[in-house]
């Protein structure tokens, strides 16, 4: 396994980053790096690209799984853990923190968790896999969700249901933000809706994640 690590080791406070559907957490790093600017310790596994409408169930499931492995190879043991994930990387996220998806197949998955997860900030989520009753109801952890108003890939509406956790969800839906305005080197061809200053938000963006982290 390959991983982006900022930051000081073995801290007692760790940002596991899940990157969205292409995998490689450098397109977000100067988030990142914010992050770590502010004594957290940023681990970040890199990942195989992946389309999530066609993915298999192992390859999806590959997601939370890596970010455990991720976890228990560079995080101290006693180290209290924050989950950032962009996009399929939320849903990573919030499989961790206690949240059942259900697959194509109409069944709940059996996806892995990690106990230590105490906050979740997640950008654009794949939340419509956890539209069945009750697919929430484990997560406790407190939640910052972000959603684009224009995001056709993972629409408002998904990020709206997460309301329907036991847990304290903060929603922010950002006014003219794509699915890919959370990124910093987004995909090619992709553009933005005029008028909306990716850099600009970005910048708030990683300080507005910064606090909700550290405030743990």
């Amino acid at each position: 396994m390959q991983a982006l690590t900022l930051g000081p080791a073995d801290h007692e406070r760790v940002v596991l980053f899940a990157a969205g559907a292409g995998g490689d957490p450098e397109r977000y790093r100067p988030v990142l790096e914010h992050l770590a600017a502010h004594d957290c310790q940023v681990i970040a596994p890199r990942f195989e690209r992946l389309v999530a409408r066609e993915a298999t169930t192992a390859e999806l499931l590959a997601r939370p799984a890596g970010l455990v492995e991720a976890l228990h190879r560079w995080a101290s043991p006693d180290a209290a853990v924050v989950v950032v994930g962009h996009s399929i990387g939320g849903w990573a996220g919030l499989c961790l923190a206690g949240a059942t998806p259900w697959g194509r197949d109409g069944r709940p998955m059996d996806v892995p968790r990690e106990p230590r997860v105490g906050r979740l900030v997640l950008y654009a989520p794949a939340a419509g896999w956890f539209a069945a009753p009750g697919a929430l109801d484990a997560v406790k952890a407190p939640t910052l969700v972000y959603a684009g108003e224009l995001d056709t890939v993972t629409p408002v509406e998904q990020a709206v249901n997460l309301k329907n956790a036991s847990a304290q969800v903060d929603l922010r839906i950002v006014p003219g933000a794509g699915h890919f305005s959370f990124m910093n080197t987004p995909p090619p061809g992709t553009a933005e809706h005029e008028g909306f200053d990716r850099a600009r938000f970005l910048t708030e963006l990683a300080q507005a994640t910064t606090e909700f982290a550290i405030a743990s």
